[in-house]
């Protein structure tokens, strides 16, 4: 049995597509079983994309032209930016409308208080809140 670069690219090509599917297939499981929004926000994203991307993978490998690797690159760069606004906008209108309990959510301190002054001194920043290695803090 001789093996062709061919068939060795279509034999890897089938594995992603499977793996792909799987992923997807428990994607949609997790969005029947989990209970509240967000668990099911996430199980609609995070193993949809990868179980997309594998697909999209598995499928330029068993092509030989160009224009559909391109094509195909297209899709998965389409899918990477709108599957995560996407779920953003459902997390938000979720907490816009009552349906995530505001304490399942961390919004971070808020603008108006100080941080705190101890836990600052803990981190070694000179007390006005700032850090030279992390400068968003």
């Amino acid at each position: 049995m001789t093996w062709t670069l061919d068939s060795v690219t279509d034999g890897i090509g089938m594995v992603l597509i499977l793996l792909g599917a799987l992923l997807c297939l428990t994607a949609a499981i997790g969005l029947l079983r989990f209970g509240d929004l967000l668990t099911r926000m996430h199980a609609a994203t995070k193993p949809q994309v990868l179980g997309v991307l594998l697909v999209l993978t598995g499928v330029a490998l068993s092509k030989e032209s160009g224009l559909h690797i391109g094509m195909l690159l297209l899709v998965g760069v389409f899918q990477m930016l709108t599957i995560p606004v996407g779920a953003h906008m459902v997390g938000r209108a979720g907490f816009r409308t009552g349906q995530v309990a505001p304490s399942d959510v961390h919004l971070g301190p808020p603008a108006d208080h100080p941080a705190d002054e101890t836990a600052a001194d803990a981190d070694g920043a000179d007390g006005d809140g700032a850090d030279e290695d992390n400068p968003t803090r």
